[in-house]
């Protein structure tokens, strides 16, 4: 039976110039116009307002007061994220001081946000602006909502929360060259976070979007200056990633080392190969995406769950691993 949705639930402009730009190159511009205007919403379906508080994380990505964009990460128990009303979230966390991001949440600042819940690989975006601020949390308006299918998650199970103040956390910084703890943070993670950003043809905001990217150990290939690369597979065709570079450029890649707790953030430039003999060498890569850090954070144990991988998303049957 058909799903029919009523007229004023409809987003007449769901997407912006470089996601269009994206999707008309890959041939699927007419069915995302048609699927963007009922699924990229402006407001949270009650499926979504109980999925956010089930979470002990909450993914963001926002813009510094240098125009950077960096993703990040905040943790709480279970609750910590609520729901008032169907456009708003409050957040009962705030990002640590060395947190790049800890000065962006602001009222009138925009965000983006993804729920991810590893047990299950639900994961859902609220992407909006900081409204009320307090010493405990933050709300976001959210401005669009919309689900992710659940491809490339890798299903993690929650193990341990270390102790508030039971480890010193080092914290290294950087510019360019990465360290070589990063490097192999980078070359054995199946897992991480992009944040992107988008300005509108009249210099406003369009927005921040952050999302996460999976594969198998050794998908994201690292060289020592700063330069990584991983492939681009098959999604929901929405490109918001990807359309974001296209139109911007600018990205923050946030990686996890989810048995010892480091956290390596890192903003810089983005672009988006489409073709090419280094695509046809990895095995089910529709796209390569390459990164060039500017700058880089390392903070070794700040993130206190620790999580044991449970099972490989089975979207990645078919797919390959650079040579490293």
């Amino acid at each position: 039976m058909e799903t029919r949705f009523p007229a004023e639930s409809r987003n007449p402009a769901p997407f912006h110039r470089g996601e269009m730009a994206a999707q008309e190159r890959a041939g699927v511009r007419e069915q995302m116009a048609r699927v963007g205007a009922v699924v990229m919403r402006d407001y949270m379906p009650e499926q979504h307002r109980e999925f956010f508080p089930l979470l002990p994380t909450l993914l963001l990505g926002g813009i510094d007061r240098h125009d950077e964009v960096w993703a990040s990460i905040l943790w709480g128990e279970p609750g910590f994220i609520s729901s008032p009303d169907n456009r708003t979230l409050r957040i009962d966390a705030l990002p640590a001081a060395q947190d790049p991001l800890a000065a962006s949440v602001m009222p009138g600042q925009r965000l983006g946000a993804l729920g991810l819940q590893f047990e299950t690989r639900r994961r859902n975006r609220a992407n909006g602006t900081v409204g009320e601020l307090d010493e405990h949390g933050f709300t976001l308006a959210v401005q669009q909502s919309f689900g992710n299918c659940p491809k490339y998650i890798q299903t993690r199970e929650l193990t341990t929360v270390a102790a508030a103040g039971g480890q010193t956390i080092e914290t290294i910084a950087g510019e360019g060259a990465l360290p070589e703890a990063a490097l192999a943070l980078i070359r054995h993670s199946d897992t991480f976070f992009i944040a992107t950003a988008a300005e509108a043809s009249n210099g406003a905001a369009h927005g921040v979007d952050v999302s996460h990217r999976g594969g198998r150990p050794g998908f994201v290939s690292a060289e020592a200056d700063g330069t990584l690369c991983w492939p681009d597979f098959t999604g929901n065709n929405f490109f918001n990633t990807i359309g974001n570079l296209e139109a911007d450029g600018r990205a923050g890649l946030l990686f996890i080392d989810f048995v010892q707790g480091d956290i390596l953030q890192m903003t810089g430039r983005g672009t988006v190969e489409w073709e090419g003999e280094r695509l046809r060498q990895f095995a089910g890569a529709k796209r390569l995406l390459r990164f060039e850090a500017s700058r880089w954070l390392l903070r070794k144990g700040a993130f206190p769950l620790r999580w044991a991988l449970q099972e490989q998303s089975p979207s990645l049957e078919n797919t390959g691993v650079w040579d490293q």
